[in-house]
């Protein structure tokens, strides 16, 4: 596995979150993977992350500041090796245009930490700060787990 692409809605919140989380995790753990993130809908296409995923993400060592959103375009379905999205909802949305031929392999993200508790990471947009810290813990584990998982496979 070298590419992976997380997914939410308008790649505004939880995906960014999610390519600062793993990226850094995972370049401080020793692993050089290509991360990205996209929303499903174009609505947010060139804008950055919010301001409060942006400030929570830094309060804790992420940088989201580069990042601008972008939607996933057919194109990934062949360029990366995991799609993990963040909702049943996305995931849905992924398969159903999943083209005829593609092996990505597609899943929710949180099922790499299934004793977290939850499968779906929640959309803190229209929520309060507690949403977005939340988030930041959530996927903070979920790449632990995988982590965990490449020491196993690098034996």
């Amino acid at each position: 596995m070298n590419k992976i692409l997380f997914v939410c809605l308008g790649n505004i919140c939880r995906s960014p979150t999610a390519e600062a989380v793993f990226r850094a995790r995972l370049e401080q753990a020793g692993f050089c993977l290509e991360i990205e993130s996209a929303g499903m809908i174009a609505n947010h296409a060139g804008s950055p992350p919010d301001p409060r995923a942006v400030a929570h993400a830094l309060a804790q060592g992420f940088d989201l500041s580069s990042q601008r959103a972008r939607a996933v375009v057919e194109e990934d379905y062949w360029q990366f090796d995991r799609i993990f999205a963040m909702d049943r909802a996305n995931l849905a949305e992924l398969e159903r245009r999943r083209p005829a031929g593609s092996r990505v392999e597609i899943g929710l993200v949180m099922a790499l930490d299934p004793d977290y508790g939850l499968d779906e990471v929640p959309d803190p947009y229209y929520g309060g700060e507690e949403g977005f810290r939340r988030v930041l813990d959530m996927l903070d584990c979920a790449a632990e787990r995988l982590i965990e998982q490449l020491h196993r496979r690098a034996g």
